[in-house]
């Protein structure tokens, strides 16, 4: 082999090893370029994702007892009558029987309500029996005593789940915040502010 040829085919070596690393290095500087983005992407992919998280029975408001009946009716229908009554919700029960057992369930409950917001007030005696009993307040009381009630008549029973429904408060009066109230075939000389007249009865503040 000639000198020459030698040393064109070392040359021609050398010019393809070149060639061959340089596209090498190219291709990783490229790789790197092109992987660059990417790994970007991964570590904004990989922030933590916050989502609301779900309501718990803290965060809800509680449900009004309005909300377990559509009407004063049905409510009065579910409420149950305790199998023994405390002296104060009897009172409760018994004035509620005596000043409006011909009346609607709402005109029931407007006067069980008085006695509630009486009995609240810091006004007036801090007990229901205590406001029922109050010397000349209610006409029905004689002698500091109630009449006779018939247990078993459904207007008793209905007074008393009335009753109960008004001392828990679940379901507002019409006339709610009245702190009294007279038969609407009479009229006295208050000066106080009229609320409205609810069936036989006209309710103040």
């Amino acid at each position: 082999m000639s000198t020459k040829f030698k040393y064109a085919a070392a040359i021609s070596l050398a010019a393809t090893f070149l060639t061959t690393l340089f596209s090498s290095a190219g291709s990783q500087a490229s790789a790197q370029s092109f992987n660059a983005p990417a790994a970007i992407a991964a570590t904004f992919i990989s922030q933590p994702v916050v989502q609301p998280l779900a309501p718990t029975l803290s965060d809800t408001p509680e449900v009004s007892p309005e909300a377990r009946a559509s009407t004063l009716a049905e409510l009065v229908a579910e409420t149950s009558i305790p199998a023994t009554l405390s002296k104060d919700l009897e009172c409760l029960a018994g004035a509620v029987f005596f000043e409006a057992k011909s009346e609607s369930l709402a005109g029931q409950l407007a006067v069980g309500r008085v006695i509630v917001a009486r009995a609240n007030s810091g006004r007036f005696p801090a007990s229901y029996c205590g406001v029922v009993f109050q010397p000349s307040q209610f006409s029905f009381v004689r002698g500091g005593a109630m009449p006779a009630i018939n247990r078993d008549s459904r207007a008793w029973q209905t007074a008393v789940r009335i009753a109960k429904i008004a001392d828990e408060g679940e379901w507002k009066s019409p006339v709610e915040g009245a702190m009294f109230f007279h038969a609407a075939y009479v009229s006295p000389r208050w000066g106080k502010t009229r609320m409205a007249k609810v069936d036989g009865h006209i309710f103040y503040r």
